[in-house]
């Protein structure tokens, strides 16, 4: 058993537990395969948010199965731990180890299979390892990148699980409560980034925003930020999704007052109905959301303003969707994540009446998606002319010369301090932070040129 492989679905936070996993086996001397069907393990880190991801990550199982019939596939991650039983029948599955227990994967998958836990199961119970008792030292911290190919932007993941019990969301049930890093280890990682060269640290979390309350002596998310700003020499710190209820007015100064932390917010908001926010069983109500987001906006007048926001809840009604509809359009978001609701078995809301039907769910989803997109265009033309931060990422794709044959770079790709797309006249190395000059809108993306940074 000489190499691995992971295939990582779903959020960041599955990513950052890959991560950790590639970790595990290289210390115990295996080696990273480029491929699955190149591997004696394969490692499937699943995602259980849809019904969607469940799917993708069934058909990925059985293409490995076929393509590699030789190796262990060991399945992990948020589908692992919910249905165990089901993903144990499928063919090819050596192992199932659920989230209670994949920071001892690599020692599970190498060694005879003796159950931690045993479940009730057709399957054979040795290879299904699963618990619903969470314990810190499950939280492992690793560094995982934004994107393919895109080595400048580590994503850190600082906290798990959640405390929140939101109808829709089986979260809660696969990765346990909230759970955090201790500030000591998060600022040995952003060190360690640090000195290995990076820039710009993206911190997230199941949760990010109840950060440190569950530790021995409480923190908050502004004291995680005040803290790395002080103890390492970190250039930005950029802050992921926090829950509306998180965003303090503390909070929201010190992102706008740090030269250091980039003017982003993301503000799930789900829907603009109060009616289907109490269904939801989320904790906060349309206007409190709306104070919330008019406040960043103030303080933060060029920020990017994000929010995930879902359509198609059990119940939603036209004039229920048109509440979100309108409180988008008033709202001043720079992008969304739109989502059309997926029941999950034993969440409250799939035991719902009123399911929405597909095609209308659809439909709703489209029309947030053209406006989301409006918007983006509106804020992106608000910046011609402007000057901007921005962190290169990698050389533009090649395109054809025509004054002579074959291809060349032209220009380098970059992100803003504000999270949008960059395309830079000049040919440059990634991981530097520059200051540019906004000249147009073209393909969907800003471009611009390089100007001398402000002091």
């Amino acid at each position: 058993m000489g190499r691995f492989y992971v295939e990582n679905f779903g959020c960041r936070a599955t990513q950052a537990d890959g991560a950790a996993i590639e970790h595990q086996f290289q210390e115990r001397g295996l080696d990273r395969a480029v491929t699955s069907s190149e591997a004696e393990v394969v490692v499937v880190n699943t995602c259980t948010v849809t019904a969607a991801a469940d799917q993708d990550a069934r058909a990925f199982i059985r293409r490995v199965h076929r393509e590699n019939p030789n190796c262990q596939i060991v399945v992990t991650g948020c589908y692992a731990q919910r249905a165990p039983q089901e993903i144990a029948a499928l063919p090819g599955v050596t192992q199932v180890v659920g989230n209670s227990h994949k920071h001892h994967l690599a020692e599970i998958t190498g060694r005879t299979f003796v159950p931690i836990t045993q479940l009730e199961a057709n399957a054979d119970e040795s290879s299904i390892f699963v618990s619903d008792i969470f314990a810190h030292t499950e939280l492992l911290a690793a560094p995982v990148f934004d994107a393919a190919n895109e080595r400048t932007r580590p994503n850190l993941k600082v906290q798990d699980g959640c405390d929140n019990r939101c109808s829709f969301c089986v979260i809660p049930y696969v990765r346990g409560n909230s759970r955090s890093l201790p500030l000591s280890r998060i600022i040995d990682e952003v060190k360690s980034l640090v000195d290995a060269g990076y820039r710009e640290v993206v911190v997230s979390g199941i949760n990010l925003g109840r950060w440190g309350r569950d530790l021995e002596n409480p923190q908050t998310l502004p004291d995680l930020i005040h803290a790395t700003l002080y103890h390492t020499s970190l250039e930005k710190l950029r802050i992921s999704s926090v829950e509306p209820m998180d965003w303090s007015d503390e909070l929201i100064q010190l992102i706008a007052n740090s030269k250091r932390v980039a003017k982003h917010a993301h503000v799930p908001m789900q829907s603009g109905s109060d009616r289907i926010l109490r269904s939801m069983h989320r904790k906060y109500r349309p206007w409190h959301y709306r104070e919330k987001i008019e406040k960043i906006r103030r303080a933060m007048p060029t920020a990017a303003i994000g929010a995930d926001v879902m359509v198609g809840f059990p119940g939603e009604s036209d004039a229920d969707f048109e509440q979100t509809r309108r409180m988008v359009g008033e709202l001043p978001f720079t992008y969304l994540h739109v989502f059309t609701y997926s029941a999950r078995p034993g969440t409250p809301a799939a035991a719902m009446c009123d399911q929405i039907p597909v095609r209308i769910a659809r439909e709703r989803n489209q029309v947030l998606r053209e406006l989301a997109a409006q918007k983006k265009l509106a804020f992106m033309r608000s910046l011609i002319g402007e000057s901007v931060e921005a962190i290169t990422l990698k050389a533009c794709n090649a395109r054809i010369n025509s004054s002579q044959s074959g291809t060349s770079n032209v220009g380098t790709e970059a992100l803003t301090d504000n999270y949008l797309k960059l395309r830079l006249k000049q040919d440059l190395q990634p991981n530097q932070w520059l200051a540019a000059r906004i000249e147009s809108i073209r393909e969907g993306m800003l471009h611009g040129e390089v100007v001398p940074m402000a002091a």
